[in-house]
């Protein structure tokens, strides 16, 4: 390294001596990379979660607002899913995604884990690894650090193989190795520091070039960065484990992920915005939203009970549209910190109290430059505070930004941007006479399988993954009794199907807050020999804990009681794997040909039916979904392509399904004869399953006179000073071609519901359509003089304009 550049790190190191990495170097203020330190802006985008042909416009969308960096995991199980045969195809494509980052001028950060949890299934591992003989996952142990290092380094090596390290010219900034390890370190006792110590030493020693860092891990060792992840990190991180280390927040949950029958969770933009400049006026210099971009948990890759959608309420949802406000307002907050991130980095910081929950956070430096976050804590009450002799109104929980330690041009809790409306339309139904066909998979026996044990097998243990589907069968002789018989199933899998002399007689599911349940059900049996046929389901596998590998599912006791009680779980047990469909791939076009279907496709509501139809795919590029409201339990595939489980019949507390809507990336279709599959485990009816579009529909604004202005784009302090202005654009394409509400003066409530108020001008409507009918976008300012004059005077007035777009 030249001496300059020694020099230069020498001017800004703040609590010690900089880490050298290459061309990316870090010290107890940023990361330094090419010799230029930033507050950078983060976002998770996970690869396999969308399609190589959505990757663009995520990325390009991710820029928009305001993102530095495109931060993802590294998904061992689909990268190496037999041992020592490796896939980085498609979706899987890692190489070909890093250099579309890099194409679009943002850096990358690689959270290679190789754990990773992300609510995905067995936590990112290959089911192989369970069978390695002595394996104790994410432990002290000889094989399991043996194959986590040989992973490791096989990317690395792909990595480096294609100049993606920052420190090659490539856009790989910061690497991660474990991931949120301290949540089950204690359960290792003295073989969990050991391991975190041998982690942090493997990774150094394959020398990227860039730094490493452990989130969640505040024992990670020089020079591994310990990270913060959760909601409130501001609030809630205790800081970097050593003054030569930047704070740095990993996962920043933009909203969270959702379960089958879990409601969805909405966090407003506001929160999330007042949260990171909280980090920032505490001297935070990197953040990463998790997700910026969710996507789908396509196939079975979901971990137990996680739906298909994967934060669906991030910035960008599942289909990759622009969610507003979130996408906007935090746009607006990344703007406002780069106005004055000189100032924020190189300044000294100093805070203040300005009232009983109120702050100030000050950075200054030496030629007069000088920057603030004002801060109101107080969750319900607005503040007015003094700061350097001059008055500001702080909504509740809300910090101002003052790049100039005067002018107010951001606020978290204040949003200017439009809201969006998502819609979903019909395009087609598959309801027609003849539109579908089917087929009933086949009920095995215990004399029909090959697999036998006189005990209940493990699920996992048995299946290896391959399946979400393990049968579990017994024959016994029954004489005729009185009482009616009562089969009861305890089981530790998440859904269990039970038949008797192949005749459907119940089904009971879990949920995430129990380990184990069960199914009781009067049965009918025949005098003689009785076939029960149990079929255990997986809904995702375990994706966190300690001890991962030793972690059970499937039947664990079974009895049928009449006169007396039959306990079977000590008995002769047929076995089999999967479903006949799935041995056969009938999912697939060369697959279907492989069992007779029925032309008719009448059976609704029967368990074990595969429907099968074809369509044209609809005009346009908006993205498309099936609703399957109508279905209960399965999975769907597209060409062949699996669109994820779905599970209708699993109602939230509200009684309605936790999720309705299944993407179909429109890269899985050709323009007609798409075969479409289902596998309905449990019964539903494919008549009432439609193909719709889904789009932005509707725009909404909402701003007051305590609003600031609009601050895209900031050029310079002086935006502070216009007018709130309500700004509505709808999307491509589209006009805006009804005003469905408008109301200047006091307007209840916000864009998710508003009603009239007390002060409101009636030429509202007529004023707004004027300026925005037939128009893609508009802007009305906050002004009286647009409405005819002022409804009631010395009253604050607010706008808010709800419009439809076609």
């Amino acid at each position: 390294m030249g001496m300059w550049l020694l020099a230069w790190w020498a001017i800004f190191v703040i609590g010690g001596r900089p880490v050298v990495g290459s061309d990316v170097v870090y010290d107890g203020r940023s990361l330094i990379v090419n010799g230029s330190r930033a507050i950078l802006f983060s976002g998770s985008i996970h690869y396999p979660r969308s399609t190589p042909q959505m990757w663009p416009s995520l990325i390009a969308k991710a820029k928009q607002g305001g993102l530095d960096v495109i931060q993802t995991y590294v998904f061992w199980n689909k990268h190496e899913p037999a041992q020592g045969h490796y896939n980085f195809k498609g979706r899987y494509n890692l190489v070909r995604y890093l250099k579309e980052v890099q194409a679009q001028g943002l850096y990358a950060t690689l959270r290679i884990g190789p754990y990773i949890e992300s609510e995905w299934s067995y936590g990112g591992f290959p089911f192989w690894l369970h069978d390695v003989p002595d394996i104790i996952f994410r432990s002290d142990n000889e094989p399991f650090k043996f194959h986590m290092q040989n992973f490791t380094t096989k990317i690395v090596n792909l990595m480096m193989a294609n100049g993606l390290y920052a420190s090659q010219g490539g856009p790989i900034i910061l690497s991660q190795i474990e991931n949120e390890y301290q949540n089950i370190e204690a359960a290792f006792h003295e073989g969990g520091p050991a391991y975190v110590k041998w982690a942090a030493e493997m990774a150094v020693g394959l020398k990227t070039g860039v730094p490493w860092m452990m989130c969640k891990q505040s024992d990670a060792p020089d020079p591994v960065i310990n990270t913060c992840n959760g909601m409130n990190c501001g609030e809630t991180f205790a800081g970097p484990n050593s003054p030569t280390k930047p704070s740095m927040w990993t996962e920043n949950w933009t909203s969270f992920f959702q379960v089958f029958g879990g409601e969805p969770y909405i966090r407003t933009a506001e929160d999330i915005a007042f949260a990171v400049a909280l980090f920032i006026a505490k001297n935070g210099s990197y953040i990463n939203y998790y997700m910026y971009h969710g996507g789908t948990n396509f196939g079975r890759t979901g971990s137990a009970y996680v739906t298909t959608s994967y934060y669906d309420q991030a910035p960008l949802d599942e289909y990759g549209m622009i969610r507003q406000p979130k996408w906007g307002h935090l746009k607006e907050l990344h703007a406002a910190i780069k106005l004055c991130s000189k100032t924020l980095l190189s300044g000294t910081p100093t805070n203040f109290s300005l009232g009983e929950l109120q702050e100030a956070y000050v950075f200054e430096q030496s030629k007069g430059e000088c920057a603030a976050l004002l801060s109101n804590s107080n969750r319900t009450n607005s503040a007015t505070v003094n700061f350097r002799n001059s008055s500001y109104e702080l909504p509740p929980r809300s910090i101002s930004i003052l790049p100039d330690c005067k002018n107010v041009v951001f606020n978290t809790a204040k949003v200017s941007v439009q809201s969006t409306i998502r819609s979903a339309t019909a395009t087609k139904k598959f309801d027609g006479a003849g539109r579908w066909k089917e087929f009933k998979d086949a009920i095995p026996n215990y004399n029909g399988t090959s697999l036998k044990a006189d005990e209940l097998l493990e699920h996992m243990s048995t299946t290896k993954d391959v399946s979400d589907y393990l049968w579990y069968t017994f024959s016994f002789e029954h004489n005729s009794s009185d009482v009616q018989p009562v089969l009861n199933v305890e089981t530790r899998g998440h859904v269990v199907l039970a038949f008797v002399n192949n005749v459907f007689v119940g089904t009971a599911h879990g949920n995430p807050k129990v380990q184990s349940f069960n199914l009781e059900n009067p049965i009918s049996l025949q005098d003689g020999k009785n076939d029960v046929s149990l079929l255990s389901v997986m809904v995702g596998l375990p994706d966190s804990g300690a001890y991962l590998e030793h972690k059970v599912a499937g039947l664990r006791r079974v009895t049928i009681r009449d006169s007396e009680s039959h306990n079977f779980t000590k008995y002769a047990w047929g076995y089999k794997v999967g479903l006949m469909g799935e041995d056969l791939k009938i999912y697939s076009r060369l697959g279907a040909r492989e069992v007779q279907w029925s032309a008719d496709g009448s059976s609704t509501n029967q368990p074990l039916i595969w429907y099968k139809t074809n369509f044209a795919t609809p005009d346009g590029s908006d993205p498309i979904a099936l609703n399957l409201g109508s279905m209960g339990k399965g999975e769907a595939w597209i060409n062949g392509n699996s669109i994820g489980r779905y599970w209708v019949s699993f109602h939230t507390q509200k009684g309605v399904p936790s999720q309705t809507l299944y993407h179909i990336p429109r890269s899985f279709l050709k323009p007609l004869r798409n075969l479409l599959v289902l596998f309905e485990e449990i019964g539903g009816d494919p008549l009432q399953i439609t193909l719709e579009t889904i789009s932005i529909s509707g725009v909404c604004g909402h701003v007051s006179d305590s609003h600031p202005a609009s601050s895209v784009p900031f050029s310079g302090l002086e935006q502070s000073k216009r007018p709130p202005t309500v700004q509505l654009r709808c999307p491509p394409r589209k006009t805006i071609s009804t005003v469905e509400f408008a109301s200047f003066g006091t307007p209840v409530g916000d864009c998710d519901s508003y009603s009239m108020g007390s002060c409101h001008s009636e030429k509202s409507k007529a004023a707004i359509e004027k300026a925005c009918l037939g128009k893609r976008g508009c802007s009305v300012a906050l002004s009286s003089g647009n409405f005819g004059g002022d409804p009631c005077p010395g009253t604050l007035k607010s706008l808010l304009v709800d419009a439809k777009c076609k």
